[in-house]
């Protein structure tokens, strides 16, 4: 029997991928509507996911209903990978959000974002994914 394509990560190696990237997807509720919105994000000492944020309608669905989900995921050339969070988000006050002044989470256009959000995690789950694309012998190598 062949080898399966997909293999489940261990927590751990799941905490590991969304420590080394920083750029992930955030889905939450806003009345009726699934929203989902990309986010600069870090992974703070007590397994949170961290990220800044303006009033508005991310805020608001927050407030509304903290139940959000998580993603990031990478390609690469012979695998790939995908981690998936569930969680309850909430905007930190105090010292809480100070203590996120020392975390790598800064906006990446040039506008500031003063709401420190976490999301305190429920589930992690990953994949790693054994490519299989036999289409890529058609690509013109000159372009």
């Amino acid at each position: 029997m062949a080898e399966s394509p997909v293999t489940e990560l261990s927590p751990e190696e799941s905490w590991d991928l969304l420590r080394s990237h920083e750029l992930g997807r955030l889905a939450f509720h806003l009345a009726d509507e699934v929203h989902l919105v990309p986010v600069n994000y870090a992974v703070d000492t007590r397994h949170r996911i961290v990220f800044r944020s303006n009033e508005g309608s991310k805020l608001l669905g927050l407030k509304m209903d903290s139940d959000v989900a998580f993603e990031i995921d990478e390609v690469g050339d012979e695998e790939a990978h995908s981690v998936v969070v569930r969680g309850r988000a909430r905007a930190l006050e105090g010292d809480e959000a100070d203590e996120a002044e020392e975390l790598p989470v800064r906006p990446w256009v040039a506008e500031e974002k003063y709401r420190v959000v976490v999301i305190d995690v429920d589930e992690i789950s990953g994949r790693r994914f054994r490519l299989h694309r036999p289409w890529l012998h058609l690509r013109d190598p000159d372009g």
